[in-house]
């Protein structure tokens, strides 16, 4: 394909960039991928990933993610896990507002509440219906009640849509905290030791300018302009759509990351009328397109995903696999083929078209031609649409916030059949492991048969990343926290 008039401008300026190094001893300047970087309330409206960047540098939750992904403690210095998985009792450390002012179980346990209620726009909310009671028990204790067991609740309390801010004074506990707003990004810099500040005989020295992080939230073709021109150390929320605005850019291979995000990345059937309202016909899609060919566009090792789930995770046996994965690419595509020329003698003879609903951008563009490509060759007429706009076919791209069958089956079945959505509801309700994972199992295979879902790849995911952050890594989550960027994990 040719590159488009902005992005041979976009390669002419990064022409002759070389491999990314700034000094050691200035502040670290990050460029988020989207709007401005502002302090947002999750509960009030979904976050940009400059905004949770902003938000999980400023606040906390009871956990938060370390730089591989994992879970480490938060405003929670330790718990534990009782009643069979029902009950988890979090302990704080000593932890202060950015006013100073120690942090109690009520200011926790209010935010908490906030979060799950029922008018919350937080994106986590359906996730944490299990939810059956947050409780202070005493000034520094909190437990939280399940209806059910649930092992991954702490991969959900990590997410930076659960950090505990106070809303009323917009603040806080840190990692890090706010200095001042130039115009170009927010400044911030480690959060003051609550312990060491109470000590008045520890004298406490100023962080180094290196510790700082400089935060800036922009396009992503002036983000990878910016680092390519060795004015910003690190580029981060990059997305399959971003991609193709890299590759007309001149940045070393050594800075180039990508990372093994685990999630959604297919087309979801959002309408079933006409065509696709029998299940064989949606399948007709799923065969059609070329996955190989699709993701060899964007970059070689990028994975394909051909069946709904990657892995079994909390489910019993192994994904269910489409019965056309035995066959080629050609075989499949004359099968399809027959089903579509079926349906046209029986309607009238028009090729059916199918909108597909796919986001404004370069990599958009580079999906729909492999996508429309597909479906011609099966005898369908595509017609490309915005994301808003009513269509058969809709573009999802999410990465998993935590690691369940019942994520990826709720997220790729929208609508979805009656007789699935009562299994879903059924697993999140089961009280014993081994029945949720039989539960989850159906409904996988319920899922597979109805071709509710197109898989196409893994979600993809890059950020630029200068030599001198040595701490960052790549992980599952696709996230990257701010005060995890230059020292070793330890």
């Amino acid at each position: 394909m040719r590159a488009a008039p902005a992005l041979m401008a976009l390669a002419a300026l990064l022409a002759g960039s070389g491999c990314q190094r700034r000094p050691d001893n200035v502040p670290v300047i990050v460029s988020a991928i989207g709007g401005p970087a502002t302090l947002a309330d999750p509960a009030r409206t979904r976050l940009t990933m400059p905004q949770a960047l902003m938000l999980s540098g400023m606040a906390q939750g009871l956990v938060r993610f370390d730089a591989g992904g994992q879970v480490e403690p938060g405003l929670a210095a330790r718990w534990i896990v009782i009643d069979d998985g029902r009950s988890f009792i979090f302990r704080l450390g000593d932890a202060r507002w950015s006013d100073g002012s120690n942090v109690q179980a009520g200011q926790v346990v209010a935010a908490l509440r906030r979060a799950i209620a029922s008018g919350s726009a937080n994106r986590l909310r359906p996730h944490l219906m299990v939810i059956d009671e947050i409780v202070e028990m005493t000034p520094q204790v909190i437990e939280v009640r399940l209806r059910s067991p649930r092992p991954d609740l702490l991969t959900l309390f990590a997410q930076p849509e659960m950090v505990i801010l106070d809303p009323a004074r917009r603040m806080g506990t840190g990692p890090m905290v706010a200095t001042d707003d130039n115009g170009e990004g927010v400044l911030l810099r480690p959060a003051p030791d609550p312990l060491a500040d109470a000590d008045a005989d520890i004298v406490v020295p100023d962080p180094e300018p290196e510790e700082y992080v400089r935060l800036i939230g922009e396009r992503a073709a002036m983000a990878i302009a910016r680092f390519a021109e060795r004015r910003s150390d690190l580029v981060s929320g990059g997305t399959f759509n971003d991609w193709p605005i890299l590759l007309q850019a001149r940045v070393a291979p050594a800075n180039r990351r990508v990372d093994p995000a685990h999630g959604l990345f297919g087309l979801q059937i959002a309408l079933r009328e006409g065509f696709l309202a029998s299940p064989d016909n949606r399948e007709a899609v799923a065969m059609a397109i070329d996955r190989q060919a699709l993701t060899a566009a964007f970059l070689p090792d990028w994975p394909i995903q051909e069946n709904l789930l990657p892995e079994p995770f909390d489910a019993i046996g192994a994904p269910a696999r489409p019965g056309w994965l035995a066959f080629d690419l050609a075989a499949r595509r004359d099968a399809a083929s027959v089903r579509v020329a079926q349906w046209r003698a029986a309607n009238g003879g028009e090729a059916p078209t199918i909108r597909v609903a796919l986001p404004d951008g370069p990599g958009g563009t580079l999906v729909w031609a492999h996508v429309a490509a597909g479906l011609r060759a099966i005898g369908l007429s595509p017609r490309r649409v915005a994301v808003s706009d009513a269509a058969e076919l809709r573009l999802i791209d999410r990465v998993a916030p935590y690691d369940s069958a019942r994520w990826y089956l709720v997220n790729a079945c929208q609508p979805c059949a009656e007789s699935i959505t009562e299994t879903l509801i059924a697993a999140r309700d089961a009280t014993d492991p081994a029945e949720r994972g039989r539960l989850l199992a159906d409904a996988d295979a319920a899922l597979a048969a109805d071709h509710a879902f197109v898989p196409l790849a893994r979600p993809l995911r890059w950020s630029l990343v200068a030599l001198r952050l040595r701490a960052w890594r790549e992980n599952a989550r696709a996230w990257h926290p701010l005060n995890h960027l230059r020292r070793s994990p330890t």
